[in-house]
Order: C-alpha cells, then sequence, then structure tokens
C-alpha cells in the first residue's frame, strides 16, 4: 500500500526524441526537469511547468505535457497563476474541500 504523502514517481518521458536516442543532452534536459517536477509539491509543480511551457513559447504546453506527464489543463493552470502573480494568502496547496474525502467521513458516511 502507498503512503499517502508518498512523492510521485519519476516520470520517463514519451517524446520521440528521447525514444530514439535515451542517452542525448535532451533526454538527460528532461529526466532532469522531471526529477525537479517530481519533487516539488503540487502548486509548485504547476507554477514550475506553467514557467517552462511559457519558455518555450508556441506548443509548449504540449510539450510539457508528454515531457512530465502531467494534464495539458494543469499546465495551463500553472500558467494562468504565474499571470495572475502573488496572489496567494493561504499556504494551502489544493483550494479548500478539494482533494480525497477524510477517512473518518468514508467510515461514518457507509
Amino acid at each position: 500500500m502507498a503512503r499517502e504523502n508518498a512523492p510521485p514517481a519519476l516520470h520517463s518521458c514519451e517524446c520521440s526524441s528521447c525514444q530514439q536516442h535515451p542517452h542525448s543532452s535532451l533526454a538527460r534536459e528532461h529526466r532532469r526537469i522531471n526529477r525537479l517536477v517530481a519533487a516539488a509539491d503540487e502548486r509548485t509543480r504547476r507554477l514550475l511547468v506553467g514557467f517552462l511551457a511559457h519558455q518555450h513559447g508556441r506548443g509548449g504546453i504540449t510539450l510539457l505535457a508528454q515531457i512530465t506527464g502531467l494534464d495539458r489543463n494543469t499546465i495551463a493552470r500553472g500558467q494562468q497563476e504565474l499571470r495572475q502573480g502573488g496572489r496567494q494568502t493561504s499556504t494551502r496547496v489544493r483550494r479548500p474541500g478539494a482533494g480525497r474525502p477524510r477517512a473518518e467521513k468514508k467510515v461514518r458516511a457507509s
């Protein structure tokens, strides 16, 4: 059974360049990106990948989705949060009510 707060597994890049040439400098760069993404919490992950997609320019969301395995909507949301600036007033990573229901709540509902 997986730990509840276990870090995500390292994603293997699915781009054609990494598949054909797994020891290339581009493949090494993609592995580094995935190590950073795996070490970050959810909010930081969105912001980091959103920033990298923005830096890439047109097609950046698609490319970063392929490299990291994150959903395109998650990356776009990260870009949107970056555009809005530092408006985070809470220390929460997720919005209230987001995430899995508490275990105690599940037991009572049964």
